[in-house]
């Protein structure tokens, strides 16, 4: 007798832990049934995906969505409509949102906010303060939580625990991996006079390489004493590479597409403030050593670190404009274009937007195409020419760095839970997100 599925995606080629292959993919209450040759089978929805190609979800593990406390700049319905608009079928969200998501309150209170709206599977960062370190063992294994966010470096907001003091002590409670800024606050504001008025291009001389080098090199240091593993943001610079590649038994790494395709000082000529992010975008040699660290392996995810601001604050002149860019939405289509011009493989791709998280920070579920896993699946169009808009934008600023850029390749198909969410350019149904679970976390029977 044929099998029966709730969803049969037909005819595309699916990448995944077994490569790439033609393959049909059967979904059946949510999760991948099985996948394969299944040209016998019947299903409630068929989906004819010749010519594309079928990837695990894509997860974005470095979001910033402003709610509560900035929703005139972005908020969660908005954020992850972008996401789902984007290919992602995933997001972990950041803390410095007002209140800080420090305590239970704040997690239980952005998880109801999150439901019904979030049109995209979601989790949140608990940060980390010195008056909290000693619950954030307990806080770390609420339902919902991703993990504890450090900021060692101020940026948006004021989550800051800058002394190494302050980190040995948030390291030494709690066992999951901890999220970090990784930028020397001292380095930071003795800098601070290397600010021009009006020039970006002084961005990268306030929050130097040196910065981000020396306060990598002093987080490694101490994440070797404590014995906890740690996972550092967006790297910018070529130097922290190396210092990488030798702590790889206990520090994972993040890069974001921003890095890998913007470089100074020629974006913030064009650009000016909405080329302003923390850490900066650096020159060509910097880029092109974090190419390296991608080629190397180095890197464990790509992470978007959306973060909008609106234009009007955005046209400030420097250092009055603040940091931050959008980025969920346009994640898939710059890496595809990278992959289309031979920087990255596909498989790659699939390593860093949805293997990688899953080993990182121990997903339940989800990270995989393969059978028992949710059938979380980003449908592209590796062939698609498009042109990034600032029209196309979910995000509530409305805008993008990467307005009238082309690219090559397009997330054509989002997928959530079995549950087609975005097909086409056209938004489906009602948001269904949930939150992500967590092998450290799972309830006990």
């Amino acid at each position: 007798m044929a099998e029966t599925y709730d969803l049969l995606l037909k005819g595309g080629t699916v990448v995944n832990h077994d490569g790439r292959g033609l393959r049909d993919v059967g979904v059946k209450d949510g999760r991948i049934a099985a996948v394969g040759d299944l040209g016998a089978a019947s299903a409630g929805e068929v989906v004819d995906c010749s010519g594309l190609h079928v990837l695990p979800g894509v997860i974005d593990t470095q979001v910033h969505f402003r709610e509560p406390g900035a929703m005139h700049k972005e908020d969660l319905a908005a954020g992850s409509l972008g996401a789902v608009k984007g290919g992602v079928t995933a997001v972990f969200e950041m803390p410095n949102t007002k209140p800080l998501t420090i305590t239970e309150e704040a997690i239980n209170d952005k998880l109801t906010r999150a439901a019904g709206r979030m049109w995209c599977d979601h989790a949140f960062y608990v940060g980390a303060t010195h008056g909290n370190a000693e619950v954030l063992a307990e806080l770390e294994l609420l339902p919902g939580i991703c993990g504890v966010k450090i900021f060692m470096g101020a940026s948006t907001g004021d989550l800051l625990v800058p002394d190494d003091d302050g980190v040995r002590d948030v390291l030494s409670h709690g066992r999951r991996r901890v999220a970090i800024h990784s930028e020397d606050e001292e380095i930071l504001r003795a800098n601070a006079g290397l600010a021009r008025e009006g020039d970006w291009t002084s961005h990268p001389e306030v929050r130097s390489a040196e910065a981000a080098r020396k306060c990598t090199e002093r987080l490694l240091k101490i994440a070797r004493e404590t014995g906890r593993r740690i996972h550092i943001l967006h790297i910018s610079t070529a130097d922290e590479v190396p210092m990488l590649a030798a702590n790889k038994d206990i520090a994972t790494a993040e890069v974001t597409p921003q890095h890998l395709t913007l470089e100074g000082p020629e974006v913030y000529e064009r650009l000016k403030g909405f080329a302003q992010m923390n850490p900066p975008v650096r020159d060509a040699a910097h880029r092109q050593g974090l190419w390296a660290g991608v080629a190397a392996g180095i890197f464990d995810v790509i992470g978007s670190d959306h973060a909008p601001h609106t234009k009007e604050e955005k046209a400030k002149p420097y250092p009055q404009s603040p940091s931050g860019m959008p980025g969920v939405q346009t994640l898939v289509p710059l890496l595809l274009t990278h992959v289309a011009e031979g920087r990255l493989t596909l498989e790659r791709f699939v390593d860093l937007t949805s293997h990688g998280a899953n080993r990182v920070f121990g997903i339940a579920g989800k990270g995989r195409l393969a059978v028992g896993y949710d059938a979380d699946i980003t449908v592209v169009d590796l062939n698609a020419q498009r042109t990034i808009t600032h029209e196309w934008m979910a995000n509530i600023s409305g805008w993008t760095p990467f307005d009238g850029m082309e690219t090559k390749g397009w997330p054509i198909g989002t997928i959530i839970r079995g549950q087609r969410v975005m097909w086409e350019d056209e938004v489906l149904g009602s948001p269904i997100g949930a939150p992500v679970k967590f092998q450290e976390t799972m309830e006990r029977g």
